[in-house]
């Protein structure tokens, strides 16, 4: 039997803030969270952080360790769990899981024994290993079942989703922890990324507004950091104790473009959009809202813009789209969870965040933007979030109103 996959607990530890709808009505504001860091670095840089109290979390034992990326998960998890209305105790520890994306693990710890003069702590190799925030979310939540991360750059925190639903639908779990954790913050990691030439650029003053998905002038994207959780539930056992469902998580879908490890592909991208809408069984007109990977890069933009056209057809035009990431920076590994939570959100409130920053769309990203005055949803019924990633793994989620 299949079972219904219900959402019933967000929690979030982003640039916006710790609670979900404080967090979505900043980006319904267009409020960006981007400003600049590390002056002392040659090239200026601009990264979207959290303001992060680790001791609401941690002990000053406990955190002996623990590198941010892992108590930034704990916090979001937790918080997932308590908006669920569930501990641990209310099932099976056995027939719980935890499933966490992480791109690059715990940054902060591999920094520090870097810049350390010779002193490393014992503790570097626990603390930066990119399973760290799942072992840590399931201690914390004594999770006894199946303990998973999933580290596929971009599309991380998506796919983890993804193979939480299923674990859900097939009644492997009862209860799945599922989203992922990103704190990339460092000044060696914001370098590697210069390098790479994928970061916007910016003047003195003008940080918050550098990020511009699908804009003529677009220069790439800035970092952010934070994570995100979801609590995936079948909605029978939801129903049955009374919960709140926020959504329904009706499809998904995973591909690869098998062509290049950094630049993207829209027939690989279309082949998961494809997956996620049958797996829902809809057409592409049923779905009314897309949140983009959107990372503002020139190739990347247009390419995305490519493969709804090639799924979406002549329903192009009914499809509304806008990329967050121009608000709350792009977490990587993170990123597809607070995208599926604002996905959620959007779906629940019927109110579409803004493509930020996009004064002129480029030609060859025309699409349906979402525009700052024009963010009222009355009809939607369902959602989809894009995670598009180095290392040509795509992940689609597709999300159905409660």
């Amino acid at each position: 039997m299949n079972h219904e996959v219900a959402v019933t607990g967000l929690g979030v530890v982003a640039p916006h803030g710790d609670e979900p709808g404080a967090l979505f009505q900043s980006l319904l504001q267009g409020r960006s969270a981007i400003q600049p860091v590390f002056p002392e670095l040659p090239k200026p840089a601009a990264a979207a952080t959290v303001a992060f109290d680790e001791t609401r979390w941690f002990t000053k034992l406990q955190l002996a360790g623990v590198d941010r990326v892992s108590q930034l998960a704990v916090a979001a998890a937790d918080m997932a769990m308590r908006n669920a209305g569930l501990s641990t105790s209310d099932a099976d520890p056995e027939r719980v899981g935890v499933f966490s994306g992480c791109g690059m693990g715990g940054a902060a710890a591999l920094e520090a024994a870097y810049r350390g003069n010779g002193r490393v702590s014992p503790l570097t190799i626990p603390a930066f290993m990119p399973n760290a925030p799942a072992a840590h979310v399931a201690m914390r939540q004594g999770v006894k079942g199946p303990v998973l991360t999933y580290s596929v750059a971009c599309a991380s925190s998506s796919a983890a989703i993804a193979e939480a639903a299923k674990a859900v639908q097939r009644g492997e779990v009862d209860i799945a922890i599922a989203g992922g954790s990103e704190a990339l913050i460092v000044p060696g990691v914001v370098v590697a990324w210069q390098a790479m030439a994928t970061l916007a650029g910016f003047q003195p003053g003008e940080a918050a507004g550098a990020v511009r998905p699908f804009a003529t002038d677009r220069s790439g994207f800035a970092l952010g950091e934070g994570a995100a959780f979801l609590v995936l539930e079948s909605a029978e056992r939801a129903r049955a104790r009374s919960a709140r469902s926020y959504a329904t998580l009706a499809g998904w879908g995973l591909s690869s473009d098998a062509t290049h490890l950094t630049k993207p592909d829209a027939p690989g991208q279309a082949r998961a959009l494809r997956a996620a809408l049958r797996e829902a069984g809809l057409q592409p007109r049923d779905v009314g809202y897309c949140n983009a990977h959107g990372t503002a890069t020139r190739i990347g933009d247009v390419v995305e813009r490519n493969a709804l056209a090639e799924v979406w057809g002549d329903d192009l035009d009914t499809l509304r789209v806008s990329s967050t990431k121009a608000l709350h920076g792009h977490m990587l590994g993170a990123a597809g969870a607070i995208e599926a939570l604002i996905t959620v959100m959007a779906l629940q409130q019927r109110q579409l965040p803004p493509n930020a920053n996009c004064r002129e769309i480029d030609p060859e990203c025309r699409m349906n933007l979402v525009m700052q005055d024009d963010t009222a949803a009355p009809a939607l019924e369902a959602a989809i979030s894009n995670s598009f990633a180095f290392g040509g793994t795509n992940s689609v989620l597709l999300f159905r109103r409660a």
